[in-house]
């Protein structure tokens, strides 16, 4: 199968993919966090925290502008928070499934009321209402993986980073060996049906696994990040390759 970009089961174009997409976190936002924390016995939380941990440096300036895309409900954004300093600028978390980033704002909200530390934004990953240049760090955590053509995500991140600016793409990979062969078996079998027990769906669940089999195996995906422009790309796996952490830097100057 192409891994050029999402491929919800019924689509045939880009577009439709997206609306799939859309339509399905929209759908299983009410139980989402829950079944996030259930499906990996709370790991989630020590992906988000580590791979926050790893931008501490542009989190702790005031100043720098941080885009959280593909924020889903917040968790990635609320880890952020953890390294930025009193009266620090916004983070802006982004995500196109209303529904999912209302519970985002929520949490956003209840962290220091009256204090805007984060700001919830419906947008297209593909299409960002952002100026160009103008982000110090973009991170996304278990989203990137359902945009519609990843080529064209990393563009336009790469478009509205600032040059030296950072990148941070937090997601599931398949690994290797035994313990591939037993998490295979769990990702593929056990986890639809939890996922079917919880919410009482059985389509994004079945798409998870799919999703991940489709998704560009860490040289590829590294690869095309060097073709978009990025320099410095690397991969980091957390536990056991399960998932990792992708980061990357714009060059300060083209070519260099």
């Amino acid at each position: 199968m192409s891994n050029t970009g999402a491929k919800p089961a019924g689509v045939q174009d880009e577009a439709s993919a997206a609306q799939a997409v859309q339509a399905m976190f929209n759908s299983i936002a009410p139980r989402y966090d829950l079944l996030n924390h259930v499906l990996s016995a709370n790991i989630d939380r020590l992906w988000w925290r580590r791979a926050a941990r790893r931008f501490r440096d542009v989190l702790a300036q005031p100043e720098a502008a941080i885009l959280d895309i593909c924020c889903g409900t917040g968790d990635m954004t609320m880890a952020l928070l953890k390294y930025r300093p009193q009266n620090a600028c916004p983070i802006l978390a982004a995500d196109f499934a209303r529904a999912m980033l209302r519970r985002g704002a929520e949490k956003f909200a209840g962290r220091t009321p009256g204090k805007p530390v984060a700001i919830a934004l419906e947008a297209d990953a593909l299409h960002l209402p952002l100026r160009g240049s103008s982000m110090d760090l973009v991170v996304s955590a278990f989203g990137f993986r359902n945009l519609a053509n990843y080529d064209a995500g990393l563009r336009e991140f790469h478009r509205v980073l600032k040059p030296g600016g950072r990148l941070g793409i937090l997601d599931f990979s398949e690994p290797g060996g035994a313990l591939g062969k037993l998490y295979a078996v769990y990702f593929r079998r056990v986890l639809p049906s939890i996922g079917r027990a919880i919410t009482g769906q059985v389509s994004p669940y079945q798409y998870l696994p799919e999703s991940v089999g489709n998704f560009p195996e860490p040289p590829r995906m590294l690869a095309m990040m060097r073709a978009a422009g990025y320099a410095e790309c690397a991969w980091q796996p957390y536990t056991f390759g399960i998932a990792g952490l992708y980061t990357a830097r714009l060059p300060i100057q083209p070519n260099s």
